[in-house]
């Protein structure tokens, strides 16, 4: 039986090579007797597997040495407290941009430490775009700007990095991590949740400036405290070693691809394709404003909602997996993360017209 087509937004499908590979690993990792599940967080195959997973991340995200590379776990909404908690230092403002349902968790957990500036906010707009940036409120003394780069569930992404001086970006890159080049250079601080373009999920990414370790405020909880987990290599705790693992086979096999810059050329392509398709069809319709829709994340509506469930289950009986839009926002939602192969795009364009042609 040949694999499905998982449009999943998270936790999201899996390059088949990385499945197989770990399969054939499960058991016995390079004759070691054991599979890496089994193994200490502190044996040498494991800590090799884990500096050899941070290298090949730093390779292909261009990180340089001023930066710490993270591997936490609690996934990506586990930041939005230990961001605070670790940047504010001896400031109390923070600056916070509002395009959507996670930007608003992020600023909901924050205010809890911080004094919260929503310096700018596209929710008069449904949510559609991305604000201007001239009109953005932005305090020159804030602790840090924080921004999501890309909103999984609304599919809006900025197509620009905001400029915002001396004070430290923080991003959400979740979904978009490693879906393209990127300058690292531009961010104070990057995190990810790895169900989406870096693995399975129980894992979070951090990629901090070492300048902006050291300022955690006492109360910090020392699970949270970046200059802890980077003092002891991701390792002050047992770290979900399994995820980790996997992680790195996907950085393997990303590099085996011909790095970000050639799965950035294929997530354009695979992207404009479906959004091309929905914008000639009548029957179809995207939400988002054209110059902030999500690479990663196409959401689309039908010409008559009563038909959603005969369209998703005609999508389940073909293979195409996990179409239905979240529960906030409802229609259809598909996700085009790196491990999704173009066929993937060309079999769900394929049935979205043979949907229209019979029920339109």
């Amino acid at each position: 039986m040949s694999r499905a087509f998982n449009f999943c937004a998270g936790p999201a499908t899996l390059p088949e090579a990385v499945l197989k590979q770990a399969q054939d690993e499960m058991l016995d990792w390079r004759g070691s007797g054991m599979s890496v599940m089994e193994m200490s967080h502190r044996s040498e195959a494991f800590i090799e597997i884990a500096e050899t997973a941070e290298q090949d991340l730093r390779e292909l995200a261009g990180i340089s040495d001023d930066y710490a590379v993270l591997f936490m776990q609690g996934g990506a909404s586990s930041q939005f407290s230990a961001i605070p908690l670790n940047l504010l230092g001896d400031r109390t403002g923070a600056d916070y941009i509002n395009t959507g349902i996670w930007s608003k968790k992020a600023i909901a957990e924050a205010a809890r430490y911080a004094d919260v500036n929503v310096a700018a906010s596209s929710s008069d707009q449904g949510f559609s775009t991305v604000p201007d940036p001239s009109t953005w409120n932005t305090r020159a003394d804030a602790a840090y700007l924080h921004y999501t780069p890309n909103e999984t569930i609304g599919g809006v992404e900025y197509d620009f990095i905001p400029e915002c001086g001396d004070v430290p970006l923080v991003a959400d890159l979740s979904s978009t991590i490693l879906s393209r080049p990127l300058d690292v250079s531009r961010f104070g601080l990057i995190y990810a949740g790895a169900q989406k373009n870096i693995g399975p999920s129980g894992l979070v990414v951090i990629i901090v400036r070492k300048d902006l370790l050291g300022k955690a405020r006492p109360e910090t909880p020392t699970m949270l405290n970046y200059q802890v987990i980077a003092d002891n290599g991701s390792m002050y705790n047992t770290p979900a070693t399994y995820s980790w693992y996997l992680a790195g086979l996907v950085f393997k096999w990303l590099k085996e691809q011909g790095g970000v810059a050639a799965m950035g050329e294929l997530n354009e392509r695979k992207a404009r394709k479906l959004y091309d398709f929905i914008d000639a069809n009548e029957f179809y319709a995207n939400p988002v404003d054209p110059r902030y829709r999500s690479w990663m994340n196409v959401p689309f509506t039908l010409a008559d909602e009563a038909l959603n469930a005969d369209f998703l289950k005609g999508a389940d009986e073909r293979g195409l997996l996990n179409l239905k839009g979240h529960r906030s926002v409802g229609g259809m939602r598909a996700s085009l993360y790196n491990a999704m192969p173009e066929a993937g795009v060309d079999a769900l364009i394929d049935y979205m017209a043979s949907f229209a042609r019979e029920r339109g």
